[in-house]
């Protein structure tokens, strides 16, 4: 999605929009281009249309077509659970409440959520509430398959 990323970076960036993930998947019988992007005071409805139009028109205009399957476009926000992919995701992420998944367990569990106290490139470190105590834990970014934002219940 190398070339979605680079055709609609220009466009996010003349209108002070932040292109937040670009993801192409299959469900059912069809494909999807899934383009996330944000704002400072978020996404509106007329900004995704607004997007959604140059977008279209910018890819329908190559040739040759970068995604020649047929394909639903989408544009839209990343919502309360935006994806912490970048490191500018993870810096204004410090204090909040986030969810982080592993590919290989941590002490036995496939996740926790807590509140990212600190990070670098290497680790982060995330406070968790197990049982009824408070733990900070240092977790290696290696082994983390999916950070994102989490509404705390």
């Amino acid at each position: 999605m190398d070339t979605v990323t680079e055709i609609v970076t220009p466009i996010l960036e003349a209108e002070n929009f932040e292109l937040v993930e670009v993801e192409f998947t299959k469900e059912g019988q069809s494909w999807f281009l899934r383009v996330f992007i944000d704002k400072d005071g978020g996404i509106d409805l007329e900004d995704c249309a607004f997007v959604s139009e140059r977008l279209s028109d910018a890819l329908d205009a190559m040739d040759p077509d970068p995604i020649p399957q047929a394909y639903f476009l989408e544009i839209s926000s990343p919502g309360a659970e935006r994806p912490l992919k970048k490191e500018a995701d993870y810096e204004k992420a410090i204090g909040a409440y986030v969810y982080v998944s592993f590919y290989q367990a941590v002490d036995g569990e496939k996740y926790y959520q807590g509140f990212l106290q600190s990070f670098n490139e290497e680790q982060l470190v995330l406070k968790v509430r197990i049982k009824t105590r408070e733990k900070e834990l240092t977790l290696d970014r290696k082994n983390i398959a999916h950070a994102r934002l989490a509404v705390q219940f």
